[in-house]
């Protein structure tokens, strides 16, 4: 997914990559390769689609419907969906099959399914969301306690088909100290250190200090902390302080989601990770999926802060409105 930079090359520019890099990808016979990194996903999706062409729409769902398939080893296997939203083949959901999930969302209100399609449609890439965690036994959707965050890829199979697979944070490797990346660890740190200031400091001296854009709540990266109340008010933001005192709860990013409200709601839930979409200032403020994570302070307001998926990726993850 390239943005305005051809993002119909997205699947080929990194099957051809991955094929550089010397792995390997399943034959339609063939067993499922070992893929633990944003790349190998890429290709593994992007041969499974090959595999779909190659093979005839019908064929290929019948394949990837096979939990001892060549698509599917435990928690990686290939799911398919028709550009209307309708669940093809997926083979540890046989009860959804047949079944429209275009208005799917995860835990926190994501329109995953909405989301996935668009970036499809425009050539394939990598999609982020919450998704029921691994080794709890069979998927239950249902269960929303149990979202994680899981890293996927999208690619267009032909006709109406397209095709997806995922990798949660404890599949990927170079993982950090608690099973992370390293900059979602060092986001997660951020926040944790900004729920503790707040509460050990006046409101108003800890929003002073979060909206500092030089400040300790802004990291080399360009991680960087903002507080809402539990209205939806922004209270502080280093980049965006001509916003603060604003109510944004009723913000709605182009494919539905009033991200504010669901942040917030995140927040009154205790905190925790969730993922939205939000203008990337470094790609041309396109839009981007973002994977957040939030703390209550008190029961007056709460911080947050957010990596980009392209951060995880290394390959620009913006992708066209919708």
């Amino acid at each position: 997914m390239k943005g305005a930079l051809g993002v119909g090359l997205a699947c080929l520019v990194l099957v051809v990559a991955l094929s550089s890099s010397g792995c390997s990808t399943p034959g339609p016979a063939g067993a499922v390769p070992e893929v633990t990194t944003p790349a190998e996903l890429a290709g593994f999706v992007t041969h499974a689609a090959e595999y779909a062409r190659s093979v005839g729409r019908e064929a290929a769902i019948a394949t990837f419907s096979q939990r001892t398939g060549p698509f599917s080893r435990g928690d990686l296997y290939i799911y398919a969906y028709d550009n209307n939203g309708t669940l093809l083949a997926h083979p540890y959901q046989e009860e959804a099959v047949g079944t429209n999930r275009l208005n799917w969302t995860d835990s926190r209100g994501l329109p995953v399914i909405r989301i996935g399609a668009h970036v499809a449609a425009h050539g394939g890439g990598f999609i982020a969301y919450l998704y029921p965690a691994p080794n709890l036994g069979p998927i239950n959707e249902s269960h929303r306690e149990t979202y994680v965050p899981k890293i996927g890829y999208v690619c267009p199979a032909g006709g109406d088909l397209w095709v997806g697979s995922g990798l949660y944070f404890s599949d990927l490797a170079g993982m950090g100290p608690r099973g992370m990346p390293p900059a979602v660890e060092k986001m997660t740190d951020l926040v944790r250190q900004g729920a503790e200031f707040g509460r050990s400091h006046e409101d108003g001296e800890a929003f002073a200090a979060i909206s500092n854009a030089s400040g300790m709540f802004v990291d080399g990266e360009g991680h960087y902390l903002y507080a809402y109340d539990y209205n939806g008010t922004l209270r502080a933001h280093p980049h965006l302080r001509e916003a603060i005192g604003t109510n944004l709860m009723a913000r709605k990013d182009p494919f539905g989601m009033e991200n504010i409200r669901a942040l917030v709601e995140t927040a009154t839930s205790g905190g925790g990770f969730i993922v939205f979409v939000w203008p990337n200032p470094a790609r041309g403020n396109r839009d981007e999926l973002k994977i957040g994570y939030v703390l209550p302070v008190n029961d007056r307001w709460w911080v947050g802060s957010g990596v980009y998926l392209s951060e995880i990726t290394g390959v620009d993850t913006s992708f066209p409105p919708p």
